[in-house]
Formats: C-alpha cells, sequence, structure tokens
C-alpha cells in the first residue's frame, strides 16, 4: 500500500487550456456553418464544432501536455492547419482559422 501512495506524487500532472476562434473568409468575413475539427495528435481522437452565425468556436478541457491540430472546412475548401503545442505555456489559445474563399 506504501508504495503504491509513494507513486501518486510522481505521476504526471497537466493543467487544461482552451482554444477559441473565428472562421473568416479572405476578406475576413465570418463563416456560418463552417466544421472546425480538432485533433490529438497522439490518440488521432477528432472533435467537430459547427460555428454558428458570427463563425465562433470553441473548444475547452484540452490537456496542455497533448499537441492537437485544428483546422476549419467551409463547402469544400479548407482552412490550413494550426497546432497548439505541449510546449507552448498559454491556458487560453485564439486562433483565426482562414477558409481562402473567393
Amino acid at each position: 500500500m506504501l508504495l503504491i501512495l509513494g507513486w501518486f506524487p510522481c505521476a504526471s500532472r497537466f493543467e487544461l487550456r482552451s482554444v477559441a476562434g473565428t472562421v473568416i473568409d479572405r476578406r475576413g468575413n465570418a463563416l456560418p456553418d463552417a466544421v472546425v475539427q480538432l485533433e490529438n495528435t497522439g490518440t488521432l481522437w477528432v472533435v467537430s464544432y459547427i460555428t454558428g452565425k458570427d463563425g465562433r468556436y470553441h473548444f475547452t478541457g484540452l490537456r496542455d501536455d497533448i499537441d492537437f491540430t485544428l483546422k476549419a472546412k467551409y463547402r469544400n475548401l479548407w482552412s490550413k492547419q494550426r497546432t497548439l503545442s505541449q510546449f507552448d505555456s498559454c491556458k487560453h489559445f485564439e486562433v483565426k482559422l482562414v477558409i481562402p474563399t473567393e
């Protein structure tokens, strides 16, 4: 029993962080109904969020010891992929995702 209790202080500690932002076109207009995908690069687990009229999205409860990738799709067009690195000490990311619409 003492061995188990002694192990807990050595256990990995992590904090939670979040990411939010807007999906926009090249002119800066918000894109409603865009699909934003957040992928855990370790497990390849993906969660999606559909933007509202204001083009905003948000994800919370992200562990700070894991890398995530973020990208958005609007119709058949994708934004560039962005990475949230575990080495970045930021606890709240604000990321604009630009869709190359004409």
